[in-house]
């Protein structure tokens, strides 16, 4: 399988963060940044090949879940598409959070790398981010990065951080999540 899934061979499964994810976020209801920790639930399935004329691409169509404390809904999901082009080395993360945000998040890595870095920026003309109108007028998301790193443990970690301009804020505010899962499936 890591020769068609490249950087990505090492996520396919199921996951689980037992509480040690944290979330450091503007709260509306507490007015104020919070930071958070939360556990988290995700699936990986293996696809493809999926061809686009010439281009190849194997990918893991994921799910992911995140819940603070003992709440019974989680206060974040996603759903989309991480996806390897091995003749280019090009990774790309496209997905939908259902806040009205999709995201479409890219960067290069070799085949047998543990560590990349993926990006998209407002109004990039490859890598971007498309949002909602009241998003776009009062939290509009600037840029997204995505760190993720396979560990020698078996457990893999990512740190995310997403830049928003907010009506709250007179600056950019930095909005982050990071976490470290183990394999539970």
């Amino acid at each position: 399988m890591a020769d068609e899934w490249g950087p990505l061979a090492a996520l396919a499964g199921e996951w689980q963060g037992d509480g040690g994810g944290l979330d450091t976020a503007y709260s509306h209801a507490a007015h104020e940044v919070l930071k958070t920790p939360y556990t988290e639930k995700l699936s990986f399935k293996p696809f493809g090949p999926v061809q686009n004329g010439r281009q190849t691409l194997y990918g893991l169509d994921y799910r992911t879940a995140m819940w603070r404390g003992d709440e019974e809904n989680p206060f974040h999901t996603e759903v989309g598409y991480w996806l390897w082009d091995a003749a280019a080395g090009e990774l790309m993360r496209g997905f939908v959070v259902p806040r009205g945000i999709t995201v479409l998040a890219g960067g290069t890595a070799e085949a047998d790398a543990t560590t990349f870095t993926l990006h998209a920026e407002a109004g990039h003309p490859r890598f971007s981010i498309g949002e909602n109108s009241y998003l776009a007028d009062h939290a509009s998301t600037k840029s997204y990065t995505v760190t993720v790193t396979v560990n020698d443990d078996g457990t893999w970690s990512y740190d995310e951080t997403t830049m928003l301009v907010m009506d709250e804020f007179d600056e950019p505010f930095a909005h982050t999540d990071h976490n470290t899962l183990h394999r539970v499936g």
